[in-house]
């Protein structure tokens, strides 16, 4: 007995010895910053595109902060990790990186000294990236504007918080590598897939995670989480009623608003307003790979569209306050189905004096609102979640800038109310089931928006 429990401790031993030499990394030398004039200005401009591409500046700029000085939360299910300065500040940031150490960040997970980084930093979507692509990325950040400002430690709960679990997560999950052109496939599309695989990283949203935090990769691009908002399926599985095409896939990832789909909300706003400082190349590129994986045929494609687009004008409101093609609002129009008794009751008089006056053909705001209601993917996802964020918040454009603006009704409305107006416009303007879970998604986003409040 002693001999076989000695035997599995020395087992143990070996095996967590051989995984430590594994996860060890040295310490890679400190440089002197490099002065502006050592990159090539057109390398500079490069790398500028690829970080609004990779929206380098939505995690690594706090609210209100000075820009890629770090500090923004971003959090996981294991506690919140606080993006960190990249800008060229020697004391604080990467001032003293070579190009060698913040290719082992990308890359590898690794930073200059050596320890393990938290997959909240995408490299397993940075390591695709080429060695051009990242030497144009270090070129851009190390030519920002120096910002004195030390990193926020991350506050990840007990064990996890220890640097060896990250590099642990690295050797189940990460598969370092470029991405690998398709031969089968034209050039355009394999740009696409390289940006959104790599620099894009838009798994990191629009991808399921397992119960250890990693994106199942039989299921990319089936639909994710991000922060706090749900990310919807980019791939077949899209549940938007009209099938996006590279040109509505264009028009949402550069302007922000699709006719067929409506405007861009939530995480995705800083996304838009980043890859509208792209290559245009590079952006048609991304709607030509996404849309490829629809696969639908292309009388098929033309049947749904005709179909959605017949159902969503049946359904859209003619005057303020009026009723679609149909009955009048009530339970004879698809309310009863809404949702759970008591709330339905009454979303179609408040959807009237709420929303009707801005939400009905011919409205007298055509560029602030869906073309139809029955077209927003919000509408039509599997769950509540956005529109309710949608309508509590509202939709703003950044501060004096022009684009789409919705009220928010966090609190003009009472929580029944707004579950009722909710039931009432998923019952009424989209053909999917009803959402049984309106009320326990409200007081969720409530007590998040709470928490982050009451955070320090």
């Amino acid at each position: 007995m002693w001999r076989f429990v000695i035997g599995v401790i020395v087992v143990l031993a070996v095996a967590f010895g051989g995984f430590y030499a594994w996860a060890w990394h040295g310490e890679i030398a400190p440089i002197g910053r490099p002065a502006v004039t050592a990159f090539d200005p057109a390398v500079i401009a490069q790398g500028a595109k690829l970080a609004a591409i990779g929206n380098c500046a939505v995690c690594h700029t706090t609210a209100g902060g000075r820009p890629y000085a770090g500090g923004f939360p971003v959090e996981t299910p294991f506690g919140t990790v606080y993006g960190t300065n990249i800008t060229p500040d020697t004391k604080t940031g990467i001032g003293n990186w070579s190009e060698a150490a913040f290719r082992r960040a990308l890359r590898e997970g690794v930073n200059r000294q050596g320890d393990h980084l938290y997959p909240a930093f995408p490299y397993d979507h940075f390591t695709k990236a080429t060695n051009n692509d990242i030497a144009a990325l270090y070129a851009f950040l190390m030519t920002r504007t120096p910002v004195d400002q030390r990193n926020r430690p991350p506050d990840i709960v007990f064990p996890l918080n220890w640097r060896l679990f990250a590099a642990a997560w690295k050797l189940l999950f990460l598969e370092e590598g470029e991405y690998r052109p398709d031969p089968a496939q034209d050039e355009q599309w394999n740009r696409g897939a390289y940006l959104v695989a790599g620099l894009g990283h838009c798994g990191a949203c629009h991808t399921p995670r397992n119960f250890l935090g990693a994106e199942q990769d039989d299921k990319a691009l089936s639909g994710g989480e991000g922060e706090g908002w749900h990310a919807p399926a980019l791939n077949a599985a899209s549940p938007a009623p009209v099938p996006w095409s590279a040109d509505q896939f264009y028009a949402y990832l550069r302007h922000g608003f699709a006719r067929e789909h409506g405007h861009v909300a939530g995480p995705m706003q800083p996304v838009v307003r980043d890859l509208q400082r792209a290559d245009d190349a590079d952006v048609h590129a991304i709607a030509a790979y996404l849309v490829s994986l629809n696969k639908l045929e292309a009388a098929e494609r033309q049947q749904r569209s005709k179909a959605a687009l017949e159902f969503a004008d049946s359904r859209a409101l003619k005057a303020p306050g009026a009723s679609a093609n149909g009955p009048a609002p009530g339970a004879e129009s698809g309310e009863a189905r809404a949702g759970p008794v008591g709330y339905a009751i009454g979303g179609s008089q408040i959807f009237a004096g709420a929303c009707a006056t801005c939400h009905h053909q011919g409205g007298g705001l055509p560029l602030s609102r869906p073309v139809e209601l029955g077209l927003s993917t919000a509408v039509n996802n599997p769950g509540p979640r956005n529109l309710l964020h949608i309508i509590l918040n509202g939709i703003h454009p950044p501060l004096g800038e022009r684009g789409a603006i919705m009220p928010g009704f966090s609190g003009a409305l009472t929580d029944q109310q707004i579950v009722a107006v909710v039931s009432y416009v998923r019952a009424h303007f989209s053909q999917r089931p009803p959402w049984t879970d309106i009320a326990s998604v409200l007081k969720s986003i409530r007590q998040n928006a709470q928490a982050r409040t009451e955070k320090p």
